[in-house]
């Protein structure tokens, strides 16, 4: 296959997806391949896709179609948990070629280019309990942040989530392996690292290593300013994890921790590994050693079993607690898990409205959160974007800010007096100093 063809990539879903895509382009880029842009006919696409919901085995069927229609003469290729939980439901779309699951991803590049033309599509797919395969990754492409991949797969098995059956069982390389792949992002210019994985915390099953010692690993690779911890599961933040965040120089005081529920009753049907009491008293835990810590936690609604009592339990443990951000979902259906099964479903209407009443509570509780720091000094780090004569950047604990555009400003830390909290959940700020 001509080294000049033009290839374009499509990545649903999460962060763990962003990191494997990326890493998939740059085999194609590193082969002479072009990397298409916006509008372009290509001659290959690549979509690596998600089926964390129905909605998301949607999304993915459409853009499938649409670039299609875009591209009719392109080699489509499909990977991903769709792909590899409903390979033959992807092939039977006219136009497909490949669809390959989780443990070959690492082999697309390859599977891909030797394909000659369009015709019969082909298929590679396992059982998941096949899936032992790593596809070590990190993204490129962001000025000021990359996507690291650090570990894969879940042991879990809550009664509603086919990630077990999509990603297999929890896996990891090794910390040198690691470390050895953030060096070449710090080298890339790259100034902030989110670590990421499937279950991050549970890092180490496959190598006798630890997420600590992995914490400890990574904060010594030179070039790289901050990292944050992507994802985290309130039974796995342990004391040791939120003392080293206390005392590190490079990872930020910043925690996203899954919930789901504010119910004990529906946290029991979900099969999840703590209580509301547990997950209070790590939320407590954190605070008490990190005063300005960002907090975001992941909440579903819309459980079989969850009456307006349960929602209610939950509506008023989250305003208990306070976290700074609430990513709110509506329960999905998934075929194959024992939630499915399970009494009590709630309507789709039922569902939008507990989701509404959840996203008005994150506005209230993000903007409390970010009000507190009106007329502070914090440090962010800039990056390239450009809007109305402004540029934009995090702090530390994850409050988005904007100044006066500069461009000499782009992927450096600098220090900035926190202004005006805007309606839209951004912080207006003043340019201080280049923090170092």
């Amino acid at each position: 296959m001509s080294d000049s063809k033009i290839v374009s990539f499509h990545t649903l879903g999460c962060k763990l997806n962003f990191s494997e895509t990326s890493t998939i382009a740059r085999q194609f880029e590193n082969n002479g391949f072009i990397r298409a842009s916006k509008g372009d006919v290509s001659d290959i696409c690549v979509i690596n896709s998600c089926s964390v919901t129905d909605n998301a085995d949607k999304k993915c069927r459409h853009l499938i179609r649409k670039l299609i229609k875009q591209s009719p003469n392109a080699l489509i290729a499909v990977t991903g948990c769709y792909a590899q939980l409903k390979p033959q439901e992807i092939a039977n779309i006219e136009g497909v070629d490949l669809v390959i699951g989780n443990n070959n991803k690492g082999e697309l590049f390859e599977k891909i280019t030797n394909l000659s033309h369009k015709g019969e599509t082909a298929i590679y797919s396992c059982d998941s309990d096949q899936l032992t395969s790593f596809f070590a990754s990190f993204s490129t492409g962001d000025r000021t942040r990359a996507f690291l991949k650090v570990q894969d797969g879940c042991n879990y098995k809550c009664s509603y989530c086919t990630i077990p059956y999509a990603r297999g069982a929890s896996r990891n390389i090794s910390i040198d392996e690691i470390v050895n792949e953030a060096t070449q992002i710090a080298a890339a210019g790259q100034k902030e690292i989110v670590i990421t994985g499937i279950n991050t915390g549970d890092f180490g099953r496959t190598t006798n290593e630890t997420f600590i010692d992995l914490l400890k690993g990574l904060e010594s690779v030179e070039g790289v300013e901050r990292f944050r911890i992507s994802s985290i599961e309130p039974n796995l933040l342990t004391d040791e994890v939120i003392e080293f965040t206390s005392k590190s120089n490079k990872f930020q005081p910043h925690f996203h921790i899954p919930i789901q529920s504010g119910s004990d009753k529906i946290l029991g049907l979900m099969r999840r590994r703590y209580t509301t009491g547990s997950f209070e008293e790590r939320i407590n835990a954190v605070r008490g050693s990190i005063s300005n810590v960002f907090l975001g936690i992941d909440v579903i609604v819309g459980f079989p079993g969850e009456t307006e009592v349960e929602f209610e339990e939950t509506y008023n443990f989250l305003k208990k607690i306070k976290p700074a951000y609430l990513h709110v979902f509506p329960y999905s259906e998934r075929p194959g898990t024992p939630a499915i099964d399970f009494e009590g479903k709630v309507s789709s209407k039922e569902s939008a409205r507990r989701v509404h009443e959840l996203t008005e509570l994150c506005s209230e509780l993000h903007a409390e959160f970010i009000s507190k720091y009106v007329d502070t000094e914090m440090v962010a780090l800039m990056e390239s974007g450009r809007k109305e004569g402004m540029m934009f950047g995090y702090t530390e604990n994850y409050i988005k800010v904007r100044i006066p555009f500069n461009k000499d400003l782009i992927n450096r830390l600098v220090r900035v007096k926190l202004v005006e909290a805007l309606d839209n959940g951004e912080m207006l700020a003043s340019f201080i100093c280049i923090a170092h």
